[in-house]
């Protein structure tokens, strides 16, 4: 397992992304700081010069494990589930053109608040079809290439699509498709689920992804959960994947980046 810290390439609103502000010198302090890697959070990949975030990765000697892509639904309101079907097309869309970015970097494409919102007056299962549908689009559009998408579990105060591992695990069946699994988050999990352990265990090998915070969605080790237990549930199933750092900038983004690391390292690194 290796360890990796969320961030953005540009300007974001989402709350629980460590680090903002100049990409560059941002990619310098997580590699000083000891991360292997740096997920990043991309709300247009057309926005970006995919061989400037190589370059600069490569030089700091950090991998890419993960886009994430929810800031397309933060600050364009694309969704999965919208009732217009010229949004829906355009979220689809939007999730498809990471799949070139992706490719490039052996990264995991995650889905998270992208999925969206039950409109009013929508059904909740007229929702999951289309969500279904979104992710079977996706799926058979990356086939071939090595890309592989993770859905993650959000807790009921985010959405109403999706919010347990026992929902995520019969989703992915529902979509039927092999580089669609889950991404795993323990902020998430610690208010839906009754056991991180046992969740973690259930997910086996369809855990794509592994996203860190606290129980207060401060780093790895400011709240009350037993990150050497859910990091020995992970070797326990065999993850050989990463574990990546989601957390409020709390108290300040360098101090949460180097705490986590500090608490994490001895764990993972064993």
């Amino acid at each position: 397992m290796k360890l990796s810290l969320v961030l953005s390439t540009h300007q974001a609103q989402f709350e629980a992304v460590a680090l903002k502000g100049d990409f560059e010198a941002n990619v310098a302090r997580i590699a000083a700081w000891g991360y292997d890697g740096v997920e990043l959070a991309i709300r247009d990949p057309a926005l970006v010069d995919i061989d400037a975030l190589a370059r600069i990765a490569s030089e700091h000697g950090l991998r890419v494990p993960a886009i994430g892509t929810g800031q397309a639904w933060g600050e364009e309101h694309l969704s999965f589930t919208s009732d217009d079907a010229t949004v829906r097309a355009a979220a689809i869309a939007r999730i498809q053109n990471h799949i070139p970015l992706a490719k490039r970097f052996s990264a995991v494409v995650i889905i998270g608040l992208i999925r969206g919102i039950t409109p009013q007056g929508q059904s909740h299962d007229r929702s999951v079809a289309y969500f279904r549908e979104a992710m079977q689009a996706c799926g058979e559009a990356a086939s071939g290439s090595g890309v592989r998408f993770a859905i993650e579990p959000l807790n009921r105060y985010e959405t109403d699509l999706i919010h347990s591992v026992d929902e995520g695990l019969s989703f992915l069946d529902q979509v039927g498709m092999d580089n669609v699994g889950l991404l795993l988050d323990t902020f998430h999990m610690n208010i839906e689920e009754r056991s991180l352990e046992s969740s973690i265990r259930a997910c086996g090998e369809r855990i794509f992804h592994f996203h860190v915070a606290d129980s207060n969605r401060w780093f790895p080790g400011a709240g009350h959960l037993d990150f050497a237990s859910i990091v020995a549930t992970l070797r326990e199933i065999g993850y050989k994947g990463w574990i990546s750092g989601e957390f409020m900038p709390k108290p300040d983004a360098s101090s949460a980046a180097q705490r986590a690391i500090a608490h994490m390292a001895p764990l993972v690194h064993q």
